[in-house]
């Protein structure tokens, strides 16, 4: 039988390659609260989803190597537009607006899921989504639900565990492994789970060669 390939399998090229990336400039330069509003195709998307207060915005604070390049709502579901980011005139970085706020009226939960979904659909340049998950807190139906979404719309996604220096590594792994276990029920969902913490930086030059492979025919 085949082992399966080791998702940290990234080679020393790809790690740097994946820095140099990240360490190019990177700047807002399109909000859009309705699907009319989005900008033009041009590079490769990839997407940041994830509960409103998973820690969205410190990953991609921690992947460019700034402080306040993604900024986060002192209160949690408020930001309800797609921000992107144009990183090195190479990829496109979508925040995408968090989800399960407990506040929101049913109308509003649909209407995001709605809007999100047309999205989703209506993007040949998105390579990928990175949906984040906060490794200390159980899977909720909102994360399930989003999954399926994404199922629906036919887009590969990739679960990333945020918060995980709160974790020993035997309960890490544990959740990682049940996570796996989870998202192979899922046909739209990468294997293999990534796993990050913005505090201690532990994760993210991986997550960086990730999504530099994402763009490495862009970039040859």
């Amino acid at each position: 039988m085949n082992e399966k390939p080791d998702p940290n399998d990234f080679t020393p090229e790809e790690i740097e390659e994946g820095r140099l990336l990240f360490a190019s400039e990177c700047d807002f330069f399109f909000g859009a609260q309705k699907l009319e509003q989005l900008p033009p195709f041009e590079n490769p998307e990839i997407a940041f989803a994830g509960r409103s207060n998973v820690g969205k915005s410190s990953l991609i604070n921690a992947l460019t190597g700034r402080n306040r390049l993604a900024r986060a709502s002192s209160e949690p579901g408020r930001t309800k537009q797609l921000n992107f980011f144009n990183l090195g005139d190479r990829l496109t970085l979508v925040d995408m607006p968090g989800y399960g706020f407990a506040k929101a009226a049913k109308a509003v939960k649909e209407d995001w899921q709605n809007t999100m979904f047309a999205y989703l659909r209506g993007r040949p340049t998105l390579a990928r989504v990175f949906l984040l998950l906060d490794a200390r807190i159980e899977l909720k139906k909102s994360d399930r639900d989003v999954m399926d979404l994404l199922d629906r719309a036919a887009v590969l996604f990739q679960v990333v565990l945020t918060k995980c220096d709160a974790l020993g590594p035997n309960k890490l792994l544990q959740k990682r492994q049940e996570l796996e276990a989870e998202i192979a029920k899922h046909a739209a969902a990468y294997p293999y789970v990534l796993t990050t913490s913005s505090n201690t930086g532990e994760g993210i030059e991986l997550l960086r060669a990730e999504i530099f492979r994402l763009v490495e025919p862009k970039a040859n």
